[in-house]
């Protein structure tokens, strides 16, 4: 099924485009539904020359090295494009794709979205500065792991989904809106889940964890600390 006006006007690229030109855009495009968990692309698959985006919900997006361990590269919401080697790269999926909650993906041919560039060349602006911040986003991640400490890239990552996701003021402090498990704060930081737990103990006095993801932060200057690197705990 192809895509709706108000689909297309959903993706960050498009924004402030014409009808007219989204109008053109639409034979070209395709629409289809996956269910939470569902697998969008499996690392190593061929991509058919498209721009790929998320319409509605989430997905994430999961590196697994050869020794089996998964890491979670980044997660995508509503707008946002990916798939980069489809329409830039060698046409190979870098990394599996998987649905987050149920969702909607958006294609687009390459030939189309080209002939769109060719009017409106503020897409493909947008689309390089997509791609630069993610390219920046990476080369800290992978500094992070080789050399800050375990417990410094635990604490930017609750700093990091505190501000992605925004936050609930209680009386005890700030409440991240949303969710985090064990399992996906030890993958999106390279560690054990085993490790994971234990650290997440360590920072009692600084951030509670309750049943079902529920991330608290108590202090967050001595979060801010941590994150920074200026205190052990």
């Amino acid at each position: 099924m192809q895509a709706s006006l108000e689909q297309l006007s959903q993706i960050i690229v498009f924004l402030d485009l014409e009808n007219t030109d989204k109008v053109s855009l639409q034979p070209h495009s395709e629409v289809q539904a996956y269910s939470q968990g569902e697998i969008i692309l499996h690392e190593g698959d061929r991509l058919p020359a498209k721009l790929y985006a998320v319409v509605s919900g989430s997905i994430k997006i999961t590196k697994t090295a050869t020794t089996g361990k998964e890491t979670i590269l980044r997660e995508l919401k509503t707008g946002e494009i990916f798939a980069a080697p489809a329409l830039l790269g060698n046409g190979i999926s870098p990394a599996t794709v998987t649905a987050e909650s149920d969702c909607v993906i958006l294609t687009l041919q390459r030939d189309a979205l080209l002939k769109a560039i060719q009017n409106n060349p503020e897409i493909a602006l947008r689309m390089l500065m997509i791609f630069n911040t993610r390219i920046q986003q990476l080369h800290e991640t992978v500094h992070g792991l080789v050399s800050e400490r375990a417990i410094v890239r635990l604490a930017r990552l609750i700093q990091y989904f505190a501000a992605e996701s925004g936050t609930e003021p209680s009386s005890q402090g700030q409440t991240l809106k949303i969710k985090l498990s064990y399992y996906r704060m030890a993958r999106s930081i390279g560690i054990t889940y085993e490790e994971c737990v234990r650290l997440i103990k360590r920072l009692n006095s600084v951030v509670t964890y309750s049943r079902g993801g529920k991330i608290m932060i108590l202090d967050s200057e001595k979060l801010d600390a941590i994150a920074s690197g200026n205190i052990e705990i």
